[in-house]
């Protein structure tokens, strides 16, 4: 871990087949690679007013955007919110990076919206659905009332992550992106805590 890292809090979370902790700036290589895929610039990556995609990520933007990661979980720690924090999924066994899950917003009503993609070489293995489980279980645990996600209504692998993390389709919402100038719909999942069917046997119903 680089200097820079050094203050970041660790916070980690394993199932036993995956680990997710704090992204690293040692970890700026796999984010720019893995955003330079299709899917993820589709689905994940910052978009201008008419859909297009920016620019894939160098280096020094992949390491920008972990320092901002790091800035969020200081300010967690600090006895914020946890909006902003973003974790690195990775395989438990080797440590090796697959992924990424974080918050993207923590309301004042206690309402957490998230967001994860896998990269190209890690994808149909499970790590997505068992990051998701991790990560809503984690939120709930520090009290969050709901948690959300959305879904572009044409990413059907990622709604199945979605369904098969125990989270309700609620709706779609018609026309609420754009892509490359089209209009795209996008469904709304989310989970309550005492009705989400991932928590653990022991927690009360």
């Amino acid at each position: 871990m680089r200097e820079a890292d050094a203050d970041v809090p660790v916070v980690s979370l394993s199932d036993g087949v995956v680990t997710l902790r704090p992204w690293s700036r040692d970890d700026a290589g796999f984010m720019a690679e893995a955003f330079a895929d299709p899917a993820i610039r589709r689905y994940n990556g910052a978009h201008d007013r008419l859909g297009r995609p920016a620019p894939p990520l160098s280096i020094e933007d992949a390491e920008a955007t972990i320092d901002e990661f790091a800035s969020s979980w200081r300010a967690f720690v600090a006895a914020e919110p946890p909006s902003g924090v973003a974790f690195a999924i990775t395989e438990a066994a080797s440590g090796g990076l697959v992924g990424c899950c974080g918050v993207d917003d923590w309301s004042k009503a206690d309402v957490a919206q998230f967001g994860y993609w896998i990269g190209p070489n890690a994808r149909g293995r499970g790590y997505a659905t068992r990051a998701v489980v991790l990560l809503t279980r984690w939120l709930f645990e520090l009290g969050a009332a709901r948690a959300f996600l959305t879904v572009e209504a044409d990413n059907e692998a990622s709604a199945a992550v979605a369904r098969r993390a125990g989270f309700v389709h609620e709706g779609t919402m018609r026309a609420h992106s754009v892509w490359q100038g089209e209009r795209c719909d996008v469904m709304w999942f989310a989970a309550l805590p005492l009705e989400w069917t991932m928590r653990k046997p022991d927690e009360p119903t």
